[in-house]
């Protein structure tokens, strides 16, 4: 574990983006580029994701316990059955991005999940297939090696528009593969840099 000292203490090293704030550097800790393979986590990823196009990510890690009241617990079996009076009285709710858009997509892709999930399984299995069913460890030495996307998101954003979702471009695709552990993109003094991570930690 790698470590460096401070002001007579020693203090973990981490990836840049997670220091400052302490919500970040719990997500950053427990949860970021740690594998989930449960499909309600993993729905859960694809609608924050979605929601933060164009917004910070700090800003949706501060709303993450109002998205989770707002739609179900990310039960995506409820959202799908959401209503368009629902869906109305969603964006009249200030915990959210209330963006017409971005709350009627999260209703259909529950929908599109649903369907996923049935013709594979699992969301799980389907969504795994795209980096060969393990996490993918990168090696990224700073922060601006990590790039926006990569063939793999590009063609799992192709995928998941086929199948009828959206809000899920090659840029989305990749910050939810990071986010859910499908690729570990801790950069080279992180102290979670290049290991296999456990499940996250919530």
């Amino acid at each position: 574990m790698k470590q460096r000292p401070k002001s007579g203490k020693h203090k973990l090293r981490r990836c840049s983006w997670a220091e400052g704030d302490p919500v970040y550097t719990a997500y950053h800790d427990r949860e970021w580029g740690r594998p989930s393979h449960d499909d309600r986590r993993l729905f859960e990823f694809l609608t924050l994701e979605g929601a933060q196009a164009g917004l910070s990510w700090l800003t949706i890690l501060r709303k993450r316990e109002n998205y989770r009241e707002a739609f179900a617990g990310f039960d995506p079996v409820k959202v799908a059955r959401f209503s368009s009076k629902m869906v109305k009285s969603l964006l009249r709710n200030p915990g959210i991005v209330r963006n017409r858009l971005k709350v009627q997509s999260t209703v259909n892709n529950a929908r599109a999940f649903l369907r996923l999930a049935q013709e594979y399984g699992s969301f799980d299995r389907y969504v795994w297939r795209f980096i060969g069913g393990k996490p993918r460890i990168n090696r990224f030495r700073r922060l601006g090696d990590i790039p926006p996307f990569t063939p793999e998101s590009e063609a799992l954003s192709r995928d998941l528009r086929q199948h009828g979702f959206s809000f899920v471009g090659p840029g989305i695709c990749y910050s939810f593969m990071q986010a859910c552990g499908l690729v570990n993109d801790h950069v080279a003094e992180c102290f979670l840099h290049g290991r296999q991570l456990p499940p996250a930690r919530t």
